[in-house]
């Protein structure tokens, strides 16, 4: 399949917020606030990369990367999420081809690493592994895990943009 993959644009924002809610409405381990989380997001300033996948004007997926804190510092680390695919068209690559421009970027910025909490079979493919020193307090701890874009390392409790908490 044939497409783009672009920061996002101001006339791209209902259609992304479209495609996470349909693409999380199937998901099993959703509360279904994706979608405002986004929308927060960017409204906060704190979508540091926010990338869409498109063909012929049509959104098909995003993903966004915001800053997190570890034990409430800045180190320069970032937090994978929401990513989300059009349904029909999951299992395409767009999701992973998504993740890793989204990546690219962030190491482009200087980012140090980053967090996702996941399915550890999906997000192992990008390098991200658990860490126990990278700790995310409340999820099963093999469904949280980090990685490093520039070779160091981190320690401390991640913490969330508030916009994580929009509903």
């Amino acid at each position: 399949m044939d497409y783009e993959i672009h920061a996002e644009r101001p006339e791209d924002k209902l259609q992304i917020r479209q495609i996470t809610e349909a693409a999380f409405a199937v998901a099993e381990h959703s509360d279904g606030t994706e979608g405002a989380i986004v929308d927060a997001l960017r409204a906060a300033g704190a979508l540091t990369v926010s990338l869409v996948a498109t063909k012929a004007g049509e959104v098909l997926g995003h993903v966004a990367f915001s800053p997190i804190t570890l034990d409430g510092r800045d180190l320069g680390w970032y937090g994978l999420g929401p990513v989300s695919v059009r349904p029909d068209l999951h299992g395409q690559g767009i999701g992973n081809a998504l993740v890793r421009a989204g990546l690219e970027q962030l190491k482009t910025l200087g980012g140090k690493g980053c967090v996702v909490l996941g399915d550890p079979r999906y997000y192992r493919r990008f390098g991200f592994v658990h860490d126990a020193a990278v700790r995310y307090e409340g999820v099963p701890p093999e469904y949280f895990m980090a990685l490093s874009l520039d070779g160091s390392q981190a320690a401390g409790k991640v913490a969330y943009h508030p916009a994580f908490s929009a509903s």
